[in-house]
């Protein structure tokens, strides 16, 4: 007897797990654990299907065991196997099975083992959970009591997806094996501070660690933590603000410049006593506190007892600063290039600007600085300019590009620029605003520079990444937006500064990662006047961490900061604690300008000379600059070697929808490719012969008149005459997708002629009706073959 999958999952697996003790709330059915690649082709997004389980078994909801697949029973036991070994692997189950519902297969990812299983003896949760401990070496009761504790649920039911589930977990079972150091390492835009609040609510419910202390080193970060992810531990949580200690919390938060200082009787750290705190989590641990002589060390070192933690999304490893040699490897890695293939984090498309200039330039002998004197013979490039030399030329030609840019597209859209430092970040936005008056004129706030020194800029921080606020809206800055804020709706990314720290530049691009579907936001925009996107093809830029050991005297060419980062300006640190005599690093950067040459505008002629537009291959992850054309017809050519192979798949089913959904996903973007092939009523099967056969396209109207001239449908009479008549207009008026299937003649013109079933009598049936549908797509196409 014939069992589809439905069937299979009901009357097998269902039983058999049933009998096996497994309870509603330990059985999870049809997860989608992802959301699906989102693809984008010109200005159109699509997104791919979502990896989904036929079941995923927990013994509890925060302990995911195993994975089922299901298949009919004209498949083989095996044939779900692989799939459900790729999909355990993922979410990082140790066990998965298969069934096509004569047996189940077993595969046992720490033997290495495939066993047959009968159906009637599926494993129970209690020993599917013993194996599951043994595999993670969870041993003690004290241990399991640890791992078993559960996650917090709030009110709108919440819960964290498959890689924090698996990032937490990893975190936990290590703690509870004894384990005193940890790094996590999750791309900007994955929650790493509800994944942090996760892991620190499970071992705190579980009394494993009472007093933790969180670093970050934003204020807007200790803030938004507060009141969004930590907010569950209200009364017992607390800010350390004004230098002053209180030992009667459970929960701290922190800047760690509100803890140190230069001067040991200025450390409020050490206020606590050294097992005060037993879990120190520090947020962004690749920043320069994690340097062996930086402030993070020496509170690290002091509560040297407590359980360390720590979280970033860049780990660095370079001589004096690296994070491997003082946490170990990350216990779990959750990358950028992860985030996008599963659809969590947005997809950008590269738009290069190349200037004439910023190759190799040498100042003609009448160019004057701004003191009236003769620029000193070199040779500049863009790596110079705005660091050693400001030309104000090179500045407005930007300018002028990123104002038309956001004219053709949207001026209101949420835009980040970033500069090499404080003066170019000003001058930057003089120039915008000279170029958007009446953007300007509307709102004072339209433009502004968020940098360390400018105190209201600061303050419309909150309001720039509020999706709700329109104003700020354009904004020019050099480190300050670089880590620690949470723009939901930045959809341009302005890159105008030499970067060659591969930390800085995935920081940056970290600031566009976030979707938010409620304002349509699910890809960004990158607009590189620098060569900056060049690092997009390094081989470090594959969403893994950057891992290269480079001793001091190698290291000329990185990003100074790279070795010596300060985890905020001089200026910040003020700002943030102005009654305090702090003792601040040198402000190089203040130094630099003293000595930058300044060549005033209209001496310089910059030109761009190049625009080159790149987006993501959905297939590769990898950058193309292929054309929406090319790619299309190279992706269709892959999946058809001739025209015979696409005729037969494109005839096998009356229904031609799903076939269309797989190519979209594929990113063959059907509307997109009308406009570029400048036919907009033609059909997707004229779209493919053309781009990938040569094939001259025919409009869905030209098609039928093709087939009424033919006369051929004659032999059907009445009602049934006249549904034909129908089937081809709307045919020609929607497109093949409109016409194949019953469902259709719900809607008008068809409900005119009569009820579904009365229309599927006129023909003899649903099947003869079926037929009917099947000879009109095949006469429509007839003459292609």
């Amino acid at each position: 007897m014939k069992y589809s999958e439905e069937d299979i999952r009901a009357q097998k697996i269902d039983p058999s797990l049933e009998k096996s003790g497994w309870k509603p709330s330990q059985i999870r059915r049809e997860v989608s654990f992802t959301d699906g690649r989102i693809i984008v082709r010109g200005t159109v997004v699509s997104r791919g299907k979502p990896l989904r389980a036929d079941y995923i078994l927990q013994y509890k909801s925060n302990i995911p065991l195993a994975i089922i697949e299901a298949k009919d029973n004209e498949h083989r036991v095996f044939d779900g196997l692989e799939q459900a070994k790729k999909y355990a692997e993922k979410i990082g189950l140790p066990f998965c099975y298969a069934t096509n519902g004569d047996a189940f297969v077993e595969y046992d990812f720490s033997t290495g083992k495939e066993t047959m299983i009968e159906m009637d003896n599926f494993p129970t949760p209690e020993k599917l959970y013993e194996r599951y401990l043994r595999v993670k070496g969870i041993q003690t009761e004290e241990e399991k009591g640890i791992v078993a504790e559960e996650y917090f649920i709030d009110t709108s039911g919440r819960t964290p997806r498959y890689f924090q589930t698996r990032a937490v977990n990893e975190v936990v079972e290590h703690v509870a094996k004894g384990k005193k150091r940890m790094m996590l390492v999750m791309a900007t835009g994955t929650g790493k501070t509800y994944t942090a609040f996760q892991i620190i609510y499970r071992l705190w419910k579980s009394r494993t660690k009472k007093r933790i202390l969180f670093l970050v080193d934003r204020k807007a970060l200790a803030y938004q933590t507060m009141q969004k992810d930590f907010r569950p531990f209200g009364e017992k949580m607390t800010l350390i603000k004004n230098r002053k200690a209180d030992h009667s919390y459970e929960v701290y938060i922190s800047l760690y410049q509100g803890i140190t200082g230069n001067e040991e009787e200025k450390q409020l750290f050490r206020e606590f006593s050294q097992d005060f705190f037993d879990l120190v989590v520090i947020d962004e641990c690749h920043r320069g506190g994690i340097n062996e002589d930086g402030t993070w060390r020496e509170v690290l070192d002091y509560f040297s007892h407590a359980t360390h933690i720590g979280l970033t999304a860049t780990p660095k490893s370079i001589e004096g600063a690296d994070n491997y040699k003082y946490f170990g490897e990350p216990v779990y890695t959750y990358s950028l290039k992860q985030g996008i293939e599963d659809g969590f984090l947005a997809p950008y498309r590269v738009v290069r600007y190349i200037m004439d200039k910023d190759i190799e330039w040498r100042p003609d002998a009448y160019i004057k600085d701004q003191d009236g004197d003769r620029i000193e013979d070199g040779v500049y490039n863009v790596s110079d300019y705005n660091k050693k030399i400001i030309v104000e030329d090179r500045i407005n030609e930007v300018a002028d590009k990123i104002t038309e840019y956001l004219q053709e597209t949207d001026p209101m859209q949420k835009t980040i620029i970033f500069c090499a430092n404080i003066e170019h970040a000003e001058r930057m936005r003089q120039a915008l605003v000279q170029r958007n008056p009446q953007e300007m004129k509307k709102n004072r706030r339209y433009i502004m520079r968020m940098t360390g020194d400018e105190e209201e800029g600061k303050r419309e921080i909150e309001n720039f990444i509020n999706p709700e606020s329109p104003y700020p809206t354009i904004v020019t800055t050099s480190e300050l937006l670089t880590t620690g804020v949470d723009a939901q709706t930045c959809r341009l990314i302005i890159l105008d500064s030499a970067i060659n720290s591969m930390t800085k530049f995935k920081q940056i691009i970290g600031r566009g990662t976030r979707i938010n579907s409620d304002f349509d936001k699910y890809y960004f925009t990158i607009l590189d006047f620098s060569g900056a996107t060049r690092l997009f093809a390094d081989k470090d830029f594959d969403g893994e961490p950057v891992r290269a050991i480079i001793k001091d005297n190698e290291s000329e060419e990185l990003d100074p900061k790279e070795i010596n980062e300060t985890s905020q300006t001089p200026e910040e640190i003020r700002e943030e604690y102005p009654e305090e005599e702090i003792l601040l690093p040198r402000d190089e950067e203040e130094e630099k300008k003293k000595t930058r040459i300044v060549i005033q505008e209209g001496q310089v002629d910059f030109n761009v000379i190049h625009r080159v537009v790149s987006i993501i291959d959905p297939k590769t992850g990898k950058l193309t600059t292929e054309s929406l054309i090319t790619y299309a017809s190279e992706q269709l050519k892959n999946r058809y070697q001739n025209l015979e192979d696409f005729l037969n798949d494109w005839n096998k089913d009356i229904r031609k929808t799903t076939l269309i959904q797989e190519l979209i996903e594929q990113g063959i973007l059907f509307d997109e490719l009308k406009k570029e092939i400048g036919m907009e009523d033609i059909d997707e099967f004229d779209i493919i012969m053309h781009l990938a056969y040569g094939k001259k396209p025919l409009t869905r109207k030209e098609r039928v008149d093709e087939v009424k001239k033919r006369d051929i449908f004659t032999k059907y009479e009445g009602m049934a005459q006249k549904v034909i008549e129908a089937l081809l207009e709307k045919y020609a008026d929607q497109g093949v997708e409109a016409i194949d299937g019953i469902e259709d003649l719900k809607v008008a013109p068809f409900i005119t002629f009569g009820s579904q079933f009365e229309i599927v009598e006129a023909f003899g049936g649903r099947d003869r009706y079926l037929e009917a549908v099947q000879e009109i797509q095949n006469h429509i196409y007839q003459q292609q073959k």
